[in-house]
């Protein structure tokens, strides 16, 4: 029942693990470095008033990222609890 989603679809305060990164590159290798693999927990923290970039919690470092980044890794969101 979990539907696939990207990064660029979290609203602020959502959180989400990383399923997949499809960036080849200087760029796939940019977010390996600074944390973004597979079953990393990201939160998104805030989004620009245009809608890029949006900035998320990764590994305790807030980081800023293009909606074509975001648009290319492939999330699970994480279950809310129900109450």
């Amino acid at each position: 029942m979990n539907k696939t989603h990207n990064l660029s679809d979290l609203k602020i305060g959502q959180k989400a693990k990383v399923t997949s990164v499809n960036i080849n590159g200087n760029m796939r290798r940019r977010l390996l470095d600074i944390g973004i693999t597979v079953g990393t927990e990201t939160e998104c923290v805030c989004k620009s008033p245009f809608g890029e970039p949006t900035a998320f919690l990764v590994r305790g470092a807030i980081i800023a990222l293009r909606k074509e980044e975001c648009e290319n890794i492939i999330i699970t969101l994480m279950n809310e609890r129900m109450s």
